[in-house]
């Protein structure tokens, strides 16, 4: 296989693995998530149907942006941290918590508002990360509680962890009926919109 081609086209986000990707097509596949959920969600007409589950036990839409969200809060400070700092101590940040306001907001807001709170936070992410040579992304911080963790490796946990959330989001608005009328572009699943992003390596 060719640096650039897989069976004589060009690669895309779902040929290859986060952690085969360039820091820029990395930086894209992060971007790409707010587009994803813009697409699947802002077109919804019944929007109390991403509030509901499809099976019991099952997380709805709203509580999976939840998941994007707070991941994203977690993650966001020890990047900060490592990109301001040699070899910080990441055990120095607080962690992230939800206090019983913030549980209040959550239960009386919507699923679209939750899904712009995470694209405020994801923008932040994205402005620290395009702000740094590639030499940077190899900038570690140092943790007892977990482990070492680079620049790279928090930006490959975030992505990998959007494509699980995005997946079971995907899955949900299938199993909730959420899709039914909307056009063929808002009912397009992640696999397809993957295969429409070219990539190229690291």
């Amino acid at each position: 296989m060719s640096n650039g081609t897989l069976q004589g086209r060009f690669l895309t986000a779902a040929d290859v693995p986060v952690s085969a990707l360039s820091n820029d097509s990395l930086i894209i596949r992060m971007f790409n998530t707010v587009n994803h959920l813009s697409r699947w969600l802002t077109p919804v007409h019944q929007r109390e149907l991403l509030d509901r589950t499809a099976f019991y036990g099952q997380p709805s839409v709203k509580e999976l942006l939840y998941e994007l969200r707070d991941e994203e809060r977690r993650i966001f400070p020890k990047m900060y941290l490592i990109s301001m700092q040699a070899d910080p101590d990441l055990d120095r940040i607080p962690p992230v918590t939800r206090s019983e306001r913030d549980q209040r907001w959550d239960a009386n807001t919507t699923a679209l508002s939750t899904m712009a709170e995470f694209r405020r936070l994801r923008q932040s992410t994205l402005s620290l990360l395009r702000g740094l040579p590639d030499s940077a992304w190899k900038r570690s911080g140092t943790s007892r509680k977990e482990h070492d963790w680079t620049l790279r490796e928090l930006a490959e946990l975030l992505a990998n962890h959007d494509t699980l959330i995005l997946r079971q989001i995907d899955e949900t608005l299938d199993q909730t009926g959420v899709r039914e009328g909307l056009s063929p572009a808002a009912r397009t699943h992640l696999d397809d919109l993957m295969r429409l992003v070219p990539v190229t390596l690291r």
